[in-house]
């Protein structure tokens, strides 16, 4: 797709030279601010909806989150693997693949959106019922938001496949600036739709997709302005079927593992509406401070991909391993740090969303449950990303999935018949554990390294 060209230096990363702590660490730093943005609108929205609407709106909006993610995950799950195609190829410095690469994927994309509207919209009744969620006003808001969510989503999917272009290429500090004008605009609209139109949880999700669409839309011109290697033509519908069954290959694990994970929620989020509203709307507050918490770990699980998918392209396996060392340390120092702030101020933190005593109790539940074990689900993450950035994908769904359906939620189902509701979230530990076992006992069989889709052989060190 016409000659090889170069990507702006001040804005990319090559990981395969220079020492890895700086790299992750840098890499990971934009990533980090990226993610407070974007989780900035999703809490923006708990906060307006629980202080503007009520409980149950609060409760609907996060009940939500699970549904939508589940159908939209096959597709963010392709988008995935289309990142660590970009990566490997541009370690290896073939600049032809990652365009044609952009181009199958973006098709895809464009072709398969409107299928998931369609199903998104119909399926979220049926989806509620199934989590038996409340029909004391919370039912119906749930599924107005799912609705109007899934009328739009091609906003969310589109901004994530232009984050994960630039992230594959070890651009990590231009999607900030997408993120930011997502987060200020729903954050604005939020307010208009809510206090001044009294739209309610319908307000709330169209200045969602407003902002996604608008973000979306603002990156394609951007990266066809600035970067020269990469051309996003929206409707020339460039595909390559041999890529894309790599991405296939590399994202339908990931897809169904995301999609497992969502599923599994789901029947988490069950056993929680089981409690009634108020419960409900603590844990899907507390569920947005467990985001916020989780973003740092996030970050270092994105950056370690696109170090290793580089240089496994590259043929620096030693690099690969300093670089596992590397996230490691980082991450659990960040873990052990958040756990140190966030448990202590769990209460204060929840009154943003509430100040209904019980749904005060509910949130800090949770909070105090999960935070002191972050640790185990920082290095468990680790060693499955530097798997996923070899082109590894088949094992860390498999870790993902034994996690959460035998140990997180058969554990919550257990405790709470035993010990009441307040413990059910000890599962998570649990589930951490049990996946950083399998995880990292296949890491050390060494068996992940011959999976990159740019193969080269390097001596052994």
């Amino acid at each position: 797709m016409g000659e090889q060209k170069r990507l702006p230096k001040s804005t990319m990363t090559d990981m395969t030279e220079g020492n890895a702590y700086k790299l992750i660490l840098l890499f990971s730093l934009p990533l980090l601010v990226g993610n407070v943005f974007q989780q900035l609108y999703n809490m923006v929205d708990s906060i307006v909806v629980g202080n503007f609407i009520g409980d149950k709106a609060l409760a609907a909006v996060g009940t939500g989150f699970p549904v939508i993610f589940m159908l939209s995950s096959l597709f963010m799950g392709v988008g995935t693997g289309a990142t660590i195609m970009i990566s490997q190829y541009y370690g290896a410095k073939d600049m032809d693949k990652v365009n044609e690469t952009v181009g199958t994927i973006y098709t895809a994309m464009l072709i398969g959106i409107i299928p998931l509207s369609v199903l998104g919209i119909v399926a979220s009744g049926p989806l509620l019922t199934l989590m038996k969620v409340p029909h004391d006003g919370t039912f119906a808001m749930a599924r107005t938001y799912m609705m109007v969510i899934f009328a739009g989503i091609i906003g969310n999917l589109g901004f994530n496949i232009n984050a994960g272009i630039l992230q594959g290429l070890g651009d990590s500090k231009t999607s900030l600036l997408f993120l930011a004008i997502a987060a200020v605009l729903n954050t604005i609209l939020d307010l208009v739709f809510t206090i001044v139109f009294h739209w309610g949880v319908f307000g709330v999700a169209f200045a969602t997709i407003i902002a996604q669409i608008v973000s979306w839309i603002f990156g394609i011109f951007y990266i066809n302005r600035r970067y020269d290697c990469v051309q996003i033509r929206l409707f020339s519908f460039f595909f390559d079927r041999s890529l894309f069954t790599k991405a296939m290959k590399l994202g339908i694990p990931s897809g169904i593992q995301q999609a497992l994970f969502s599923i599994g929620i789901m029947m988490m989020q069950s056993l929680v509406n089981s409690y009634g509203s108020d419960f409900m709307a603590g844990f899907n507050g507390a569920n947005k401070i467990d985001t916020f918490a989780f973003m740092p770990i996030q970050s270092f699980t994105t950056a370690i991909t696109t170090y290793t998918g580089q240089n496994i392209g590259a043929g620096n396996m030693h690099r690969v391993k300093q670089g596992v060392r590397a996230s490691i340390v980082l991450s659990v120092s960040v873990s052990i740090l958040i756990g140190l702030i966030l448990y202590p101020s769990s209460s204060f933190l929840m009154k943003m969303f509430s100040r209904n005593e019980a749904v005060l109790a509910s949130g800090v539940s949770y909070l105090h449950c999960v935070l002191p074990f972050y640790s185990l689900l920082a290095v468990g993450f680790m060693f499955s990303s530097v798997m996923r950035g070899a082109g590894e994908m088949i094992v860390p769904m498999i870790s993902s999935f034994i996690s959460l359906w035998f140990a997180r939620i058969p554990v919550a189902y257990i405790i709470a018949h035993i010990w009441g509701k307040d413990w059910i979230f000890l599962s998570y530990a649990v589930g951490w554990l049990i996946g950083l076992m399998i995880s990292g006992l296949y890491y050390a069989t060494g068996r992940w390294k011959n999976k990159g889709i740019v193969q080269r052989k390097e001596p052994e060190m």
